[in-house]
């Protein structure tokens, strides 16, 4: 986690998570499953916002509304448990499961600052912006 301490600007620059899976058939396709769980976790962490006003969508375009782009995909490493004794079991999207909380950790050890709302980003963030920050 990167910190900008004039801008408060977050990044990510390093995940790492070690899965267990039973036997794995498809590590590659395994590994591959988990990146992408894992970079939709981080939308949902710093990102994706659906904004009201009137009871309306005011970002209900894709252009509109703040997905990952490659430039905030950080370094992932995904490390897997191979346990032959047990039987296969799916993966499917959990890897986004712990994003949320560990970037949360991250900032709090960082800054001192809990953030319990997702994104982790002031309200007047604005879709498109390049980049979440967060206010103490």
């Amino acid at each position: 986690m990167e910190i900008d301490a004039a801008t408060k600007k977050v990044r990510i620059r390093r995940v790492v998570q070690a899965w267990d899976c039973g036997a794995i058939v498809n590590p590659d396709g395994l590994r591959n499953q988990l990146t992408g769980a894992i970079v939709q976790g981080i939308g949902g962490a710093l990102f994706e916002r659906i904004l009201f006003a009137d009871g309306r969508i005011l970002n209900a375009h894709f252009a509109q509304y703040r997905v990952p782009r490659f430039s905030d995909t950080p370094q992932v490493e995904v490390a897997l448990i191979d346990r032959k004794d047990l039987p296969s079991a799916g993966a499917g999207e959990t890897g986004l499961v712990g994003l949320a909380p560990a970037v949360g950790s991250a900032i709090f050890a960082a800054s001192g600052i809990r953030l319990c709302n997702m994104p982790m980003a002031p309200r007047s963030a604005v879709p498109g912006e390049p980049n979440p920050s967060f206010q103490s």
